[in-house]
């Protein structure tokens, strides 16, 4: 295997290993401390990383240079020449998606426009490449769905590969215009940036959110728009993300030993401790109680 996931510390990441070939990192660093991710990988890997939220730093030559990549930004590197390991710093409250593609395999999916991309043409195949852009809104959509999405598992996969196919596909064709005819809803970026306060917002007053009427209004959206593009970029409804949410950030307190049962639920806006167990076995099939158990 081409990528190694060995990891010497609790990360914030997950990691998807879609076909051989394809991998990706969804990086959710919701802690106020830092977290540092490591991977080794193989030099005949392009690496494709957004930050979607937050600041992420990698490290280059053992740390001799680092280079920061800001919200909203994108970092594209290939070097056949010389191994670049994923070396990232991750920030507190930063999100990041990784997409990890063999040249063998981007190849493939342009093999009959391979001069369309300037390093898949010949004279370029065997030369490094390194470039920074900006997300476009109809990826950071596709983005914000790697880290959202509630499916079946045996779907999950197929589901992935389609999203990160959609994504390149945006990344090397990112005229607005075409982001516009893409997603009609989110024509530009105050929208998106509406919606994303939206989440902020449902987030940082978990335990008492405010109602859908409160929170359009405080964004400045209509109920109607807000719905439909809460959903259009974090594939559910506000209320649905939002417990999803919830559960996720309890089951953490739980992992990190520091919680009991009734604490976590507290944290998290519920009073009544069976009311949140209830709520914590339909998502994952166990009692708080029993998970911690398993998990130590």
């Amino acid at each position: 295997m081409s990528l190694s996931l060995k990891s010497n510390a609790k990360s914030s990441a997950q990691f998807y290993e879609l076909e051989n070939g394809i991998y990706i990192i969804n990086i959710q660093n919701e802690s106020s401390e830092s977290d540092q991710i490591n991977r080794k990988l193989s030099a005949d890997y392009i690496q494709f990383h957004f930050c979607l939220k937050g600041i992420i730093k990698f490290n280059f030559n053992q740390g001799e240079y680092a280079l920061n990549i800001k919200e909203d930004k994108s970092l594209l590197l290939y070097n056949p020449q010389k191994e670049l390991p994923i070396n990232i710093d991750v920030n507190p409250k930063s999100w990041s998606v990784s997409i990890l593609i063999s040249i063998k395999k981007l190849h493939s999916l342009f093999s009959a426009e391979a001069n369309y991309i300037d390093f898949l043409t010949e004279d370029n195949r065997d030369k490094k490449y390194y470039t920074e852009g900006n997300l476009s809104p109809a990826m950071a959509v596709v983005l914000t769905q790697f880290m959202n999405f509630n499916l079946h598992p045996s779907i999950k996969s197929i589901y992935l590969k389609a999203k990160v196919y959609e994504l390149i596909a945006l990344y090397f064709n990112r005229p607005e215009e075409v982001d516009i005819e893409q997603c009609p809803f989110l024509d530009d970026e105050d929208n998106v940036k509406r919606i994303k306060l939206a989440k902020e917002i449902i987030i940082n007053r978990m335990v008492e959110p405010p109602t859908l009427k409160e929170l359009a209004e405080e964004v400045g959206l209509s109920l109607k728009k807000l719905k439909e593009g809460f959903k259009e970029i974090y594939g559910d409804t506000v209320y649905s993300f939002l417990l999803n949410y919830k559960l996720e950030y309890a089951r953490k307190l739980l992992e990190d030993g520091q919680h009991n049962v009734n604490e976590a639920g507290l944290s998290i806006g519920y009073s009544t401790a069976s009311h949140f167990i209830t709520a914590f076995k339909k998502k994952f099939g166990t009692t708080p109680k029993k998970y911690v158990g398993n998990f130590m």
